[in-house]
């Protein structure tokens, strides 16, 4: 494995929706196809898209990317914290949301809003990119890519995903661009020569084209080569093959592979993505009637309610947990529990914790009379789903009197009053496993 650290992907992040529908007659006055009984179907877009990707593959993931402050922008906070470590941007617009209009599995129309462009580059993001065992940028052309132009790391695996209105990608590893990308860079139409001209131009290892059904060619700076896709592609939907191979590079270069490998490696995966149908099932979630946690959460909002919320990991619930839980949520008009994802619990508690994996602690809580919403989060405090919740009261139990908590700051920033509630005494999930496995001790003395 290379440095022992984390894939980071940085880039733009955009939140893609599908409206899909049956469409089986054209409107009279125009003659445009009439799409009946749309689901919507929102998904995380651009780098956000790649990061999943990563993540679904198995890989520890930190994505570095702008975040924007409003209903889409929560929406892609809640998604992407269930499966990574999210280090957020300031972002200056709105969140851009892309949405197709689908009949069929045919695209007839896409639909573009939001303005967002990225802010400034964080010290916290600095800090990440220096820990960093492989970086993959996915540039979408919205200012992420800028950003880290001068700031990525010089002794560990880069892998470039480049935009036509992004930055000239600088001197990495490896750099992935499609054919139309290749030759707005170089001016060449021929892949071969495509890829020659273009890491003559900007160094590093390797440049791969990559072509769609007709595979990808490598160049290094002691061969070239074209690889060819695996197998045949049907005529399906392609959004995201670029994400998939360049995340697929990404992981490969994480685990050792060298560029060639990693390559070929890359060419099969974006072609069984292809195969299995491409983006339209990636971190889906099926809009229901219901809204999810943080849309209602901005409704109370919105309509004057107080928002409260508390954190934890819950991982044995107890009378302890349930008491707290009844008596946060007589405290506003809408209670939010934001969970301590199965990794967080780890970090934390340590090995063998936790107890309950993490869809089944949201299961029970959500079973709660007295919980609105559950979120998930991946890091070791709750700063940045505090930040996507935006409680009025943050409640902690009493257990934390006198002591500094990581997430006061964040309570500052947003305004957020801070609530110490009495805890029923002797009642911890700790306690519980402990006095769990002495019983089961005393059980295999007395059978000995």
């Amino acid at each position: 494995m290379n440095g022992g650290g984390p894939l980071v992907v940085v880039g733009d992040t955009l939140l893609d929706c599908d409206l899909d529908g049956r469409s089986d007659r054209v409107a009279p006055d125009s003659g445009a196809p009439v799409v009946e009984d749309a689901a919507e179907r929102l998904r995380p877009g651009g780098a956000g898209l790649a990061a999943m990707l990563a993540a679904a593959g198995g890989a520890e993931v930190v994505l570095v990317t702008p975040i924007g402050d409003d209903p889409d922008g929560h929406e892609l906070r809640r998604m992407l914290a269930r499966r990574m470590v999210v280090v957020p941007l300031p972002m200056h617009g709105t969140t851009v949301r892309k949405t197709r209009v689908r009949a069929g599995g045919t695209t007839l129309a896409r639909l573009d809003s939001g303005d967002g462009v990225a802010g400034p580059l964080t010290e916290r993001a600095l800090s990440v990119l220096r820990q960093a065992g492989t970086v993959l940028v996915s540039d979408y052309g919205r200012g992420a890519a800028d950003l880290v132009v001068d700031a990525l790391p010089a002794d560990r695996p880069v892998v470039w995903d480049p935009h036509r209105n992004g930055p000239l990608p600088p001197r990495c590893t490896m750099t992935t661009p499609n054919l139309a990308e290749a030759v707005a860079l170089t001016g060449a139409d021929d892949p071969a020569e495509a890829a020659r001209l273009l890491l003559a131009k900007l160094g590093g290892e390797a440049v791969v084209v990559t072509l769609g059904a007709h595979g990808a060619y490598f160049r290094s700076d002691r061969r070239g080569f074209h690889i060819p896709a695996p197998e045949p592609i049907p005529d399906g939907d392609t959004c995201g093959a670029g994400d998939r191979f360049a995340v697929s590079v990404a992981h490969r270069l994480l685990g050792g592979d060298t560029c060639a490998e990693a390559a070929r490696a890359a060419t099969s995966a974006a072609t069984g993505f292809v195969s299995a149908g491409g983006a339209s099932g990636v971190g889906a979630t099926v809009t229901a009637a219901e809204p999810d946690a943080l849309r209602r959460a901005d409704r109370v909002r919105r309509a004057g309610g107080r928002v409260v919320a508390t954190g934890g990991c819950f991982d044995l619930l107890h009378a302890g947990h349930v008491d707290l839980l009844r008596r946060a949520r007589r405290l506003g008009d809408l209670l939010i529990v934001c969970l301590n994802s199965d990794l967080s619990v780890r970090r934390l508690k340590g090995a063998g914790r936790p107890v309950s994996p993490q869809d089944d602690r949201v299961t029970v809580l959500s079973a709660l009379e007295d919980v609105d919403g559950v979120v998930v989060f991946h890091e070791d405090d709750p700063a940045q789903v505090i930040r996507a919740v935006r409680p009025h009261v943050w409640v902690k139990g009493d257990d934390y009197t006198g002591r500094a908590l990581p997430e006061s700051a964040v309570l500052a920033e947003i305004g957020a009053e801070l609530v110490l509630l009495e805890t029923v005494p002797g009642r911890s999930t700790t306690r519980l496993i402990t006095a769990a496995l002495r019983q089961k001790e005393q059980q295999c003395w007395e059978t000995s």
